[in-house]
């Protein structure tokens, strides 16, 4: 842990937007995850399609898109960032009746994309979360994480998900079967 002052700061103790003007154009990604535990009813809906709303998991995704791509919008002292790839992937977990999400997001550009990623995973699980909200509005959201970055200034982070017995990299994927060996679907 550094002791550097905050970055959004100036010396009066006033927020900023952080001139990233003279850095240097890097590839920088980043992958979070989150998850919503649902009860049993919930999770078969989901998994039979059978809401009246349509497809959750295909919603979750595109909002969990577009949340990331939005994220300026939303966070005040974020960057507008050009996203180059955003990629929202879902494992069900029927053991403990949770929908796990994960989002990774790529740019080229002089900032992280670590909010972008954090954000995607958030909107995707809330859209999870109204999509079912008619069938169950106790559902619990949490905890959502960055589990690692690349790129930039300050190097690259990877969570120890060893630490926590419950995480696992939804983004694992065994591309043969569209499925990754932990049961993502994939799109």
């Amino acid at each position: 842990m550094t002791n550097r002052p905050f970055s959004h700061l100036d010396a009066q103790g006033q927020a900023i937007m952080v001139d990233v003007g003279q850095k240097p154009v890097t590839f920088r990604q980043a992958l979070a995850f989150g998850e919503i535990k649902v009860g049993p009813k919930v999770l078969t809906a989901i998994i039979q399609q059978s809401l009246k709303k349509g497809d959750v998991l295909g919603v979750a995704r595109v909002a969990g898109i577009m949340g990331a791509k939005k994220t300026s919008d939303l966070i005040p002292l974020c960057h507008q960032v050009f996203i180059v790839k955003c990629a929202i992937d879902f494992e069900l977990d029927e053991v403990n009746s949770k929908v796990k999400v994960a989002c990774r997001v790529a740019s080229q550009g002089q900032t992280g994309v670590e909010m972008e990623a954090l954000t995607g995973v958030s909107t995707a699980l809330l859209a999870i979360y109204d999509m079912c909200k008619a069938l169950d509005k106790s559902m619990v959201i949490g905890p959502i994480y960055l589990a690692e970055k690349s790129g930039g200034q300050s190097g690259d982070f990877k969570r120890d998900l060893r630490l926590d017995s419950n995480a696992s990299d939804p983004l694992a994927s065994d591309s043969s079967s569209g499925q990754s060996s932990n049961g993502v679907i994939k799109p």
